[in-house]
């Protein structure tokens, strides 16, 4: 691995995508860390990474939020001999922390709490009239201090712009991702949804997409393969199993009117979660543990 690439010391490799390379790198005027994504551009069939990456970055452009990942540049590097983009590079905030995929168990009340951040940063892309388009647990990191980052906007769109293909990844996708190749804040609710159901429950929602790009269930059918998620996991609280089963509503008009209705019930929680705690803390016994100490 090269160690360094311009001003920045290059401290290892955070990962792979389907056609990219994140390295952690810091730069050497103030020793500030971020994240670089390196994006090759090898022939013509590349040229649809080239528009996602330069949409990725343009999107980062319109979002100010704590719980949303930070993009700060784009650069084209381009060789001798070569007319065309040979490598992107995005320079995107660091985050040290792990994407929910790669966590074993998350208990509940930690949920509650991220799912909240989640909402918030949802919340402020559907203001700016953008929408995420595939939110999982693998697109969401969660940093040591406990900050949640949506990250990855390689799938997102923006409100009146055109748009031609199915996006999404097919665990989590809506049934009118598929049908209708649309986005919208609704959709996003049911990614929502979907990541929800696999953090609480570990399982994924029944299958939504066939092999052949069709929804492989009726409405009916899917809605009655979905199990409750208290059922899966009764440790969940009833109005947590209630509001992740809203938002996978199979229709649209049956899920909640916005992600800020989802918001308030989560911050309710999160506000109930944090009352159980500081009660506990309350009527601890100090005496006692300081004598077993």
């Amino acid at each position: 691995m090269i160690d360094k690439i311009g001003e920045y010391h290059v401290l290892g490799s955070l990962g792979k995508g389907a056609h990219s390379t994140i390295l952690h790198i810091r730069r050497s005027a103030d020793s500030k860390q971020y994240a670089l994504k390196i994006v090759p551009i090898t022939s013509r069939e590349d040229d649809k990474f080239l528009e996602q990456a330069e949409h990725e970055f343009r999107v980062a452009q319109k979002l100010t939020h704590a719980n949303l990942i930070k993009i700060h540049c784009l650069e084209k590097k381009r060789a001798l001999g070569f007319f065309g983009v040979r490598e992107l590079r995005l320079l995107i905030d660091y985050v040290k922390g792990k994407t929910l995929d790669q966590f074993k168990i998350i208990p509940i009340s930690k949920l509650i709490q991220i799912f909240l951040q989640v909402a918030e940063g949802l919340a402020h892309m559907h203001r700016r009239d953008i929408y995420h388009g595939d939110l999982k647990p693998n697109n969401l990191m969660l940093s040591v201090t406990g900050e949640i980052k949506i990250i990855d906007y390689g799938l997102s769109w923006i409100k009146g712009e055109p748009k031609a293909r199915i996006q999404g990844t097919p665990e989590y996708m809506a049934p009118e991702q598929i049908t209708q190749r649309t986005v919208t804040e609704l959709t996003d609710l049911f990614n929502f949804g979907a990541t929800m159901y696999r953090l609480v429950t570990f399982r994924n929602i029944p299958p939504m997409l066939s092999g052949q790009a069709t929804l492989s269930t009726n409405a009916k059918a899917w809605q009655a393969m979905l199990k409750p998620v208290r059922d899966l996991n009764p440790q969940a609280p009833m109005l947590l199993a209630k509001t992740i089963e809203h938002c996978l509503a199979h229709h649209p008009s049956q899920r909640p009117a916005s992600v800020l209705e989802v918001r308030d019930v989560l911050k309710h929680m999160a506000d109930e979660v944090r009352r159980n705690e500081d009660e506990r803390l309350e009527n601890w016994d100090w005496s006692a543990e300081e004598t077993s100490g």
